[in-house]
Formats: C-alpha cells, sequence, structure tokens
C-alpha cells in the first residue's frame, strides 16, 4: 500500500485509498503540476515482478490512452517509480455500476437502454482503434450523477488460464462475464467483447448474473456449455426484442453473435419500438454445442461428398455427351430469347411512374395500376414528420422515372412522426424520463436547484421543465430539466450539544466523509467537541469532508494519537 503525500514520480500526490482490485491499487491523487485531481492505479507487488506481464501492462496501457469518447475514462500517463509501475486516469467522481445494481437490482428498460447504448458506443469506438477490453465488467463501469457511465481499464485487464481459475477470490468478479472461448482458453476476439456485454445487459434487466456457482471453475463450465436463461419466460412483461438483443450478444458460437459492436449499437436504438416487442425469438444459425469440432467434421465431410460426387460425374461422362448437352443448351437458350424474352422487352411501353406521395395505399394502388404498374403486395415503413401515419411517402422506383408497363412498383408507407408529445415529468425519475427522451434522440440538459435536505426531495426527482406537457419534440431538439441539489446545513457540534456519535450518525445519513482527531485537554471533559472545520450555517453536499476534533484525555504512556477517518464515498 501507499501511504498519503506520499509523491509518484515527483508529480502525483496521494491522497487516499479509493479501490483494491485484484490486478492493482486505485488512488486519488493531486497532479501537482496540472493541479488536478486523478485516479492513480499502480500495480500490486507481486505483479510487478513478473517482467511479461508488467510490458504487457505498459503496452496496453499506452494504446489505451490513444482512445477519446465521452463514455471512457481517459488516460493521461503511464509510467515506473521505484518498482512502482502505474498509470494515471481521468478521476470520475460517480458509483460503479456494479453498486448500483446491489442498491437497486434489476433497472427499468429505459434505464438499460440507455446505459447499453453508452456502452456500446464506448466498446465501438476501442473496436474502431483495435483495442478489445478483455474484462467488461459492471466494476468496470463508472455511472455518473447526471446518468453518463465512463468504461475503465482498456485493454489493460489480466487474461486469464486454467491456474487463475482456481483463485476464487481474484477472479470471481471477472468469470460471471467471461466468453466461452476465453474460458476455452481460446483467442479473444471484439466478439469477445460483445459477449461480454450481453451478460452485462442480463444482469441489468434481471439484476443478477445469469450463471452462478460455488467456483471460478463451476461459473466458466457454465459459460461453455448452458444456454443463457431465458427472460421472457421468468418474466413475460419483457419485450422478446431485448431477450433476442441478450440471445445475440451471448451466442456460445461467436459466428452467432453480432457481427460489429456497431451491428449490436443499432439493434439497440430501436429494442423499445412497441412494434418490435413481439418479433419472433432468435434462431441460430450455427450449431452451439461443439461447434470447433462439428464445424470442422461438416467441412470435410462435405468436401469429400463434393470430389465423390464430382468423380462419379465425369467417370460417366464422355466427351459427345458434352458436346451434345452444350448444343441443346444453345438450341434451347435460342428459342426462349426469340419466344418469350426478346417478344416481353418489344411489345411493353415505357411509362413514367405517377407522383402518388401523400394519398392513401388504396388509391395509391389503383392509381398505379390504371397506369399499367403491378403494385409490390408488400409496403415498406418508414418515419416522417411531413406525411400522415398510413399514407404513402414515395415510391420505388421514384415517381418521375421511366420504366417498362408491367414493372413492380413498391410502396413505402409513412409509420407516423417519431417525434413524441411531452409529458409533465415533475416528480418522475430523472434518470428513467432522460433515457426514455434520448431514446426518441432528444438531448436532455439538466439544471440544479439548491433544495435543503429537510425538504425530503429525493435527488434524482424532476423538479420542473422548461418544455410545456402536450409540446412534442424530435431529433435534434432540446428539453431543460430541473432536478435536485441536496444541501445539508452545517450545525454547531459544540453548542448543540452532539457527542461523537451523533456527529458519526450525521455525516452517515448525509453521505459525508468523517475525520476525528483526538486531542487531550486538561479543561474539558472527554467526548467535548472543541472544533470544526466549517462554519455553522455552512451548506455542505453529499461527498462533503466533515473534520472534528474531539477532548480524549486518557491517553495510556506510548499511545499514539492519529487521526481516525471514517469510510470515504465510493469514486473510481
Amino acid at each position: 500500500m501507499i501511504s498519503k503525500g506520499q509523491l509518484i514520480n515527483d508529480r502525483y500526490e496521494i491522497i487516499r485509498s479509493i479501490g483494491e482490485g485484484g490486478m492493482a491499487n486505485v488512488y486519488l491523487a493531486n497532479d501537482t503540476i496540472l493541479d488536478r485531481l486523478v485516479a492513480v492505479k499502480v500495480l500490486r507487488g507481486d505483479l510487478s515482478e513478473d517482467e511479461k506481464f508488467v510490458r504487457r501492462f505498459q503496452r496496453e496501457a499506452i494504446a489505451a490512452s490513444s482512445l477519446n469518447h465521452p463514455n471512457i475514462v481517459e488516460v493521461y500517463d503511464v509510467g515506473e517509480d521505484n518498482g512502482k509501475y502505474y498509470i494515471v486516469m481521468e478521476y470520475v467522481d460517480g458509483k460503479t455500476l456494479k453498486s448500483l445494481i446491489k442498491k437497486r437490482g434489476a433497472l427499468t428498460l429505459p434505464e438499460v437502454v440507455d446505459i447499453m447504448l453508452q456502452l456500446a458506443s464506448a466498446i465501438s469506438c476501442a473496436h474502431d482503434s483495435y483495442i478489445i477490453h478483455r474484462d467488461i465488467k459492471p466494476q468496470n463501469v463508472i455511472i455518473l450523477e447526471d446518468g453518463r457511465v465512463k468504461v475503465m481499464d482498456f485493454g489493460i485487464a489480466a487474461q486469464l488460464n486454467s491456474n487463475d481459475l482456481t483463485q476464487t477470490n481474484s477472479v470471481m468478479g471477472t468469470v460471471y462475464y467471461l466468453p466461452p472461448e476465453q474460458a476455452n482458453g481460446n483467442v479473444t476476439t471484439t466478439k469477445s467483447d460483445i459477449y461480454s456485454l450481453g451478460i452485462l445487459m442480463y444482469e441489468l434487466v434481471v439484476g443478477r448474473v445469469p450463471f452462478k456457482g460455488d467456483s471460478p471453475v463451476e461459473v466458466a463450465i457454465k459459460q461453455m456449455r448452458e444456454r443463457i436463461p431465458s427472460l421472457t419466460d421468468a418474466n413475460p412483461d419483457i419485450p422478446q426484442s431485448i431477450e433476442n438483443v441478450i440471445l445475440r450478444a451471448c451466442a456460445k458460437n461467436p459466428k452467432n453473435r453480432y457481427e460489429s459492436m456497431g451491428e449490436m449499437r443499432a439493434d439497440l436504438e430501436t429494442v423499445l419500438d412497441k412494434n418490435r416487442f413481439d418479433e419472433a425469438k432468435v434462431v441460430y444459425e450455427y450449431p452451439e454445442s461443439n461447434f470447433d469440432d462439428s464445424e470442422k467434421h461438416l467441412e470435410k465431410r462435405s468436401d469429400r461428398n463434393k470430389k465423390n460426387e464430382e468423380g462419379k460425374k465425369y467417370k460417366k461422362l464422355n466427351k459427345s455427351v458434352i458436346i451434345a448437352s452444350v448444343i441443346a443448351g444453345v438450341l434451347l437458350f435460342t428459342l426462349l430469347f426469340t419466344f418469350i424474352i426478346y417478344p416481353k422487352f418489344i411489345s411493353k411501353p415505357s411509362v413514367e411512374v405517377p407522383d402518388v406521395s401523400n394519398l392513401k395505399v388504396s388509391k395509391a394502388e389503383k392509381l398505379l395500376e390504371d397506369s399499367g404498374f403491378v403494385v409490390n403486395v408488400k409496403t415498406k415503413k418508414k418515419t416522417s414528420d411531413e406525411i400522415d401515419k398510413g399514407k404513402v411517402i414515395e415510391t420505388d422506383p421514384e415517381a418521375g422515372r421511366t420504366i417498362k408497363k408491367g414493372s413492380k412498383i413498391t410502396l413505402i408507407v409513412s409509420s407516423g412522426s417519431k417525434k413524441i408529445e411531452i409529458e409533465d415529468y415533475t416528480g418522475k425519475n430523472y434518470y428513467e424520463i432522460k433515457a426514455k427522451l434520448e431514446a426518441a434522440n432528444i438531448t436532455v440538459e439538466i439544471e440544479k436547484k439548491d433544495v435543503p435536505e429537510g425538504d425530503n426531495v429525493k435527488d434524482d426527482i424532476i423538479l420542473g421543465q422548461d418544455v410545456k406537457a402536450g409540446e412534442k419534440l424530435g431529433k435534434g431538439d432540446t428539453i431543460i430539466l430541473t432536478i435536485p441539489n441536496v444541501y445539508v446545513v452545517y450545525p454547531d457540534f459544540a453548542k448543540e450539544g452532539y457527542s461523537e456519535l451523533d456527529v458519526k450518525n450525521f455525516c452517515a445519513k448525509n453521505g459525508l466523509t468523517l475525520e476525528i482527531n483526538h486531542q487531550a485537554d486538561g479543561g474539558k471533559s472527554d467526548g467535548t467537541i472543541i472544533y470544526q472545520n466549517m462554519a455553522a450555517g455552512t451548506k455542505v453536499r453529499d461527498g462533503a469532508t466533515v473534520k472534528i476534533t474531539v477532548v480524549k484525555n486518557e491517553v495510556k504512556p506510548g499511545t499514539d494519537m492519529g487521526t481516525d477517518s471514517g469510510s470515504n464515498d465510493e469514486g473510481q
């Protein structure tokens, strides 16, 4: 462990520890040159002695520093200081997605889709830069107060092997999201990240991971062999479209997964459209069990069959038969062209496609048929802010083109406007409404209003909005939502008779960090509060640090009177 005040590379002054993991410890630090808070990840002592691991750690951290995306924790610096290998990252003041799941369980579907769209965008950016995350899990995702998410540890996660899987404490958090190919010791690809994201989405929807076991090995075996549990069987209210995204992402055979993260993201963008709720359940094209061996076996058997069939054909055919076949083919084509194909070309005149836009389908069909065209029974749907739902937007081929009579025309029909009617969101959950509005491509901005803690207002509840209920907004429009900025009025602890325990309870209740210093004072009794770092009446908010000095006279000789610190908020 690194102590408070210690300098890393004569630049990064350690403030406190904010996280410990199987690979590294994370500290909040001050960049003394740029005067900003940063998170410093220091490689664990035993791993720093593994030269191969250190090289990989440094190489991939440098690669990750090239990523620039609003949903990715930025990497500022990579280096080594007296045998301590470190990465300096953007400090994000938020909570892990894992802690949110533990607190709330399953999230609402709009929240799930909002989070997944942000994650898919971040991972897609990494894949475009040829970086595979390898360790996607909610512990590596930070969620901010405004609903934004940040992914960390890009490309620097340790590759698991069979020895790792016996170390329960170090890998249990990772193995729940482990792709089958990685559990089987095969090479990870971009599709491995897609699998892990699918498992994470399942956890957001259900509130728990799909595969559990008493050991990492047991969970890894389930990842390789067992199908993901059905969401719709357990809860029929979950749309089939949601389950289909998870089924495609979590296929055991990578060939059955999305081809890219971009394809998964495109699917997520429409997953909450009501016309998709009852779509058909995904059916895998390729085998899901023993797919490596079965595919090779089928390919070999197919090649052998083809060769045998070709050999038999060539044995039966002789030169005269081939010549006769060619002649017969030429004669047949000549007859078809002369009596069927050619007359069709010369007998049908060309006609201009009429404009049927803004007409009802029945009227458009009649006009086109009267003009000599065949109307395709199947129509195409397309959103439109100008054409009413159910009316024709355009045709394929388009109006004005000159084509042969009898050609087939497809109608493109309006499915209605993508604009949504704004409701009165006062008193509703901010994150849920934000997800819903952003799913309709509406930009959501926030304004914070100071509210005292005593008003019993939750910090995620909407207080007001700048767009009136009943107005319609769509892509590119902006709405400003007002949410509370809850504060607590700092009391006079000494004057109001607070005990040390009272102060601890006050800080715990209001999400404040407490630092207690004990000091001897013969003129005052034990437990008396003689100092507080902020004056009474000061407004303080969640995460602020409260410092008090308490009298403690009964100190045994040789006892060190230091600083007792309360629990710190969860950060990076």
